[in-house]
């Protein structure tokens, strides 16, 4: 039985009680599963795990296509038409096979890989697989396909581009990236809509390589088993040049905040964000933590300052964003156009006061039980056990960061805290970001700090 907390007085009809809070007992160790591997000849890594509990794996495939070409255009309609047709079957033949065989199978891009996978009853895995093969070394790209695509992700981002969250992970990546490819976050509508089949054909023969991938495989089978399909099916799967490295982006410098012009907007976008360590490095415990008690969390400071305090904002947030040659912490918030000023005056007095200020070690144990238990809970499900194995294969880690996830996390002090704050998410080393009516709230921003308007 868990101890009793601190009590407080409380009226229950006509009687006086005394409340007591239950006190958290100690953590759970995190059940981690074991994890077989094996490298195909073509270079491939698999990864299988068992995980009963419904008759049914999750795939994922990983593929490090390379930096981004110059549009980004190719790789949308890459993952879009992958499964429109191959040399054997359409699009309705590949629909129709997914459903015989009780499974999902989507393709999708990010700044740094391509990722195809879905689902399927267990007794199917080996079926599904020659499918995937099938769709890997035999994709068509049919050009129909490929002109319904591009017409349809046209028309995907230019309504993106009016929405205030995706001009400020714009405005944010440029400030962060510069140049670089990951400053790109949606292709440029006209680059896409001269996008052809042969581009796309290309890009997929050139970068879509087995040596540049892992497989993860978790479900209701045997690893060894699955293992062995994997070598069957995918042998065929035979990989040409590797992908062209990407190159490491330059460090950011803070400069004056940035304000994009929204005219007519009702709410200001507020984002702050800098550069960070990946998982797995020695401060990103510390880091986690750090997070956790300014924002990460209902009952972060943020939160508790900006939404329940102060009414300013419903969902204030803030995160980390990895990518796989850099990761970068971020503060976000919609706040009312007349509160944009104190609102700005509020984040950055909860980010210095991370930076400057130890934490409370009953703060920090909190969020220690937060964060170990929310890591336990996403690798409670196939579908979150794949996912969270095929983000740990993606930054060469392996299944001990699970191992030592608890160990690491209830390892970091009040000073590691301090620490790490102090270095990553002091106010003066992040970049600054409003979306809104400049006319509005330009004048009383720059009572506070530098700005420029975009």
């Amino acid at each position: 039985m868990a101890a009793a907390g601190p009590a407080r007085r409380a009226r229950v009809g006509s009687e006086v009680v005394t409340l007591r809070a239950p006190v958290p007992g100690p953590p759970r160790p995190l059940k981690t599963p074991t994890v077989a591997e094996r490298k195909l000849r073509s270079g491939l890594r698999v990864y299988a795990v068992r995980k009963p509990g419904v008759p049914k794996v999750e795939v994922q495939l990983i593929v490090r296509i390379g930096e981004r070409t110059r549009s980004g255009a190719p790789e949308r309609l890459l993952a879009k038409t992958l499964t429109a047709g191959t040399s054997k079957r359409s699009s309705v033949d590949i629909a129709m096979e997914l459903q015989r065989l009780g499974a999902s199978l989507e393709a999708g891009v990010s700044p740094d890989a391509l990722s195809v996978g879905g689902s399927v009853l267990a007794p199917n895995l080996g079926s599904y697989l020659d499918l995937m093969t099938e769709i890997l070394t035999e994709a068509v790209f049919p050009g129909d396909e490929i002109a319904i695509e591009r017409e349809v992700a046209v028309q995907e981002i230019t309504i993106a581009r009016s929405q205030p969250q995706v001009l400020a992970q714009e405005a944010v990546r440029r400030r962060l990236f510069g140049k670089h490819s990951y400053s790109l976050v949606l292709p440029d509508p006209a680059a896409v809509a001269k996008t052809g089949r042969a581009a796309v054909a290309r890009l997929f023969a050139e970068r879509v390589q087995p040596r540049d991938a892992d497989l993860v495989i978790v479900g209701d089978v045997r690893p060894g088993h699955a293992l062995d399909l994997v070598e069957q099916s995918l042998k065929a799967w035979r990989g040409g040049k590797a992908a062209a490295k990407t190159a490491e982006p330059r460090p950011s410098t803070p400069g004056p905040l940035l304000i994009v012009d929204r005219p007519g907007a009702v709410q200001t976008n507020i984002r702050f964000a800098g550069r960070t360590v990946a998982p797995g490095h020695p401060d990103s415990y510390a880091l986690e933590c750090a997070n956790g008690i300014f924002g990460g969390a209902a009952t972060s400071r943020l939160f508790l300052n900006i939404r329940e305090d102060k009414g300013y904002t419903y969902s204030p947030y803030s995160t980390f964003q990895h990518l796989r040659h850099a990761s970068y912490f971020e503060v976000g918030a919609e706040v009312g156009t007349e509160v944009t000023a104190p609102s700005l005056v509020e984040t950055r007095y909860e980010l210095g006061r991370m930076a400057a200020l130890e934490v409370g070690k009953e703060e920090l144990e909190a969020v220690q039980r937060y964060l170990t238990g929310l890591m336990a809970l996403r690798i409670q499900s196939q579908r979150g056990l794949a996912a969270t194995l095929g983000r740990l294969v993606a930054f060469g880690l392996g299944v001990d960061y699970l191992k030592d996830y608890p160990r690491r996390i209830n390892a970091v002090t009040t000073a590691d805290v301090l620490d790490a704050a102090a270095r990553y998410m002091a106010p003066a080393r992040l970049v600054g970001v409003l979306v809104g009516d400049a006319s509005r709230i330009a004048g009383g921003v720059e009572a506070l700090e530098p700005i420029v308007v975009e």
